[in-house]
């Protein structure tokens, strides 16, 4: 991956219980100001199987939550938003990471495609309902930073954010957690970065709406990640 500049970049979106239009917008202003040229779009599985088509690699951004919704409470929603990935859409996106694509996942995209036990494995980490939580949307949480750990997160400061902090997610072992916050009496990897073949893998839990990307060290995160995934310099200049 060395020496690739950001570029294209197709940032998927749509799903239930956040307002998708509006955060995946801001993403898109975050990607452009680190150099990207997003596209955004609802349809998942012509997004995905499309990364077979050849050609540039564009970063891949995952900003949604389409899943099979076998939870009850869902069961109204079924309908429009359930989704079981086609096995050329898995292909796809795993072919896309394992031949050097980037991968940025968002929030959400943790408990999207439940019924593929291969997402976990690309992605390091998954909801499962049996266990994972997040506290109340009712206030600021600490966010804890591990500075020395990778270079999505050199320099920046512990910081406060108004967001869901995903914990309980059933991890690879090999996740190294980044950035983490408590509940449940125990702190929560909120992100991490892995390399996956010759591919790599950013998982952000925090996004669940615009104002979590409005505070300046998590939107600084966010455009660092982007880049890394890419094989870019998180920070401008020579790719790393």
């Amino acid at each position: 991956m060395d020496g690739r500049q950001p570029g294209p970049a197709v940032v998927v979106s749509g799903g239930v219980a956040h307002d998708f239009p509006a955060t995946s917008a801001e993403v898109a202003r975050v990607l452009t100001e680190a150099g990207f040229t997003p596209t955004v779009t609802e349809d998942v599985e012509a997004a995905l199987t499309g990364l077979a088509a050849g050609g540039a690699r564009p970063l891949l951004v995952l900003n949604l939550l389409r899943w099979t919704m076998q939870v009850e409470r869902y069961a109204h929603l079924r309908e429009r938003w359930s989704l079981s990935l086609s096995p050329e859409a898995r292909a796809a996106l795993t072919a896309h990471v394992h031949g050097g694509g980037g991968l940025l996942a968002l929030h959400g995209a943790s408990i999207c495609f439940d019924d593929w036990p291969g997402w976990r494995e690309l992605l390091g980490g998954v909801w499962r309902w049996d266990r994972s939580t997040h506290p109340p949307l009712d206030g600021a949480v600490r966010v804890t930073v591990a500075p020395d750990r990778h270079p999505l997160v050199a320099g920046v400061r512990d910081f406060d954010v108004v967001d869901e902090v995903y914990g309980f997610l059933d991890r690879t072992d090999d996740v190294v957690g980044l950035m983490s916050s408590p509940h449940g009496g125990t702190d929560h990897p909120l992100l991490w970065a892995r390399e996956v073949g010759a591919g790599r893998v950013v998982y952000d839990a925090l996004g669940h709406h615009v104002p979590s990307y409005a505070v300046p060290e998590h939107r600084r995160i966010v455009q660092r990640a982007a880049r890394w995934a890419v094989g870019a310099q998180p920070d401008g200049g020579a790719p790393g």
